[in-house]
């Protein structure tokens, strides 16, 4: 019998199977494609996730430039209303631009590295579970089936999952068919960019800025220059025909056209790509109506899609991070926490719901919305404004439940500490990339004691009043205290509660 298997091996399956390993439980990854799908798809990671994957030291891998990861202090956009995030103190964004392929081929190649067993070519068929463990029906490239047994199973298969279906796991949720979503990489002319900027000046428009999304009374634009690829250009609008047609470049730039009110010559650019050229009518925002199912469980797009926002994997690849080290303690402790997984993570979702519902209103066309979008305006010139809409992008805004733990760092992600100790100076970050529990003691005295082999205990010093952090394996505080001399009763019951006696 296998420990888990994980079906899918998008980002958030291969996530959930390099966190199962880092637990010591052998993860399977079963993936009906036989190679990374090279459609482009996401651009980036923006949100928690980036601070998350650096935990795990995948930062310099995933966007190829140094660590630590710095948060995004110029602007970023909510709504294509930009938020000026240098009026923080603190800006809670962080973003890296990767290439969904690249981060499919990184995190697959940490998986390996980590033992995980990578089946490409094997299709999930079908599952049933009893008190012991679950079924899989799955299918080879030549068409044999073949079943295999494992204690869970993981769903990382996409909106449309197959898992989720078998699970017999409801989908609830709203279809938006108003919508048209237009992309294309696609060469610009060259002397209508601003070398300093990075703008896109077009003729009878004005400045578009990098990244940075506009709206109009008849809808939305962006240019984007990622690295490595033609520009991706890209626009919504509002009860456009629907067509089955194949996109075409005349297509893109008629609508183009019809947003901005001028002409903008887009051409489709050299070598082979992989280049987008899409269409995408409508949008869903949908969360399923659990994400357990006894001994199957859901993750990233099997439970939720949002049709505005782009958060799919900052949402995705924290659901696995969460979920993994949980089914891990369960098999190597014995401690059952897996129904905290939906606890924690359901309510991030319905946020998202939220923030993706709130985009969506203000982008609609209509004067009425423009309207609208003036006042709000006038509000994004209030930090404390644009710190509440910062966290909300970043997904930073939802505390896990504390139960009896008042501390106020307590159901929050640790913070980004550098620790003085014996070796010298270290990140809290590069402790935790083990994906173990870690008691860190900051007492004066540095005396503090676990009680517990499986909990790590780090005595250190640092530049904060907080005096002792337990972190669970995601690098959320468990408990944490002020006191010189913390209540060892209390951090021992909270020890047994998260990672067992």
């Amino acid at each position: 019998m296998e420990n888990v298997v994980v079906v899918g091996g998008g980002p958030n399956g291969l996530m959930t199977a390099c966190e199962l390993a880092l637990g010591g439980v052998r993860a399977v990854v079963l993936e009906r494609r036989t190679e990374p799908s090279t459609e482009p798809r996401s651009n980036g990671l923006v949100g928690e996730v980036v601070r998350m994957v650096d935990r795990r030291g995948l930062f310099e891998r995933l966007s190829g430039r140094p660590g630590p990861p710095q948060p995004n202090s110029g602007y970023f956009m909510f709504a294509a209303m930009p938020l000026n995030l240098s009026l923080l103190e603190a800006s809670p964004l962080y973003s890296a631009p990767v290439p969904e392929l690249a981060t499919v081929r990184t995190l697959e190649e940490r998986a390996r590295e980590l033992g995980v067993e990578i089946r490409r070519g094997h299709e999930f068929v079908g599952l049933t579970q009893d008190a012991d463990g679950v079924t899989i029906a799955a299918r080879l490239p030549d068409g044999q089936a073949y079943e295999l047994r494992a204690s869970y199973v993981v769903g990382a298969d996409g909106a449309h999952s197959p898992v989720r279906k078998a699970a017999g796991i409801g989908f609830p949720g709203v279809t938006y068919d108003r919508t048209t979503s237009r992309a294309a990489h696609a060469t610009v002319p060259t002397d209508w960019l601003d070398p300093a900027s990075g703008a896109l000046n077009v003729p009878g428009h004005g400045p578009v800025m990098p990244f940075l999304p506009i709206r109009t009374a008849r809808g939305g634009f962006s240019y984007a220059p990622l690295p490595g690829h033609a520009p991706l250009v890209a626009t919504v609008e509002w009860d456009q025909p629907v067509s089955e047609e194949p996109m075409t470049f005349g297509e893109m730039r008629a609508s183009i056209n019809r947003v901005l009110g001028v002409d903008v010559p887009v051409e489709r650019p050299s070598g082979d790509g992989p280049h987008v050229l899409r269409r995408i009518n409508g949008g869903s925002t949908r969360v399923a109506e659990r994400y357990r199912s006894g001994r199957v469980f859901l993750v990233g797009d099997a439970g939720h899609v949002f049709a505005a926002g782009g958060t799919g994997l900052n949402l995705g690849m924290q659901d696995a991070i969460n979920l993994g080290w949980k089914l891990a303690a369960a098999f190597r402790t014995g401690i059952d926490v897996l129904d905290t997984y939906e606890t924690e993570r359901r309510p991030v979702a319905d946020r998202t719901v939220t923030y993706s519902q709130a985009q969506a209103a203000l982008l609609a066309p209509g004067d009425e919305v423009t309207g609208l979008r003036r006042l709000f305006g006038e509000l994004l010139a209030q930090p404390a404004v644009v710190q509440k809409l910062a966290e909300l992008v970043a997904g930073a805004d939802v505390r896990y439940p504390a139960g009896d733990m008042p501390h106020p760092l307590a159901g929050w992600p640790a913070p980004d500490l550098e620790l003085h100790g014996p070796d010298g100076i270290i990140r809290l970050a590069e402790l935790v990339r083990k994906g173990r529990p870690i008691l860190i003691d900051l007492t004066p005295s540095g005396d503090l004691d676990s009680g517990s082999d499986d909990v790590e205990v780090i005595h250190a010093k640092a530049d904060t009043d907080t005096t002792a952090l337990l972190l669970r394996p995601d690098s959320y505080v468990a408990w944490a205290s002020n006191d010189p001399h913390p209540d060892v009763d209390a951090l021992r019951a909270v020890i047994g509660e998260w990672f067992g006696p």
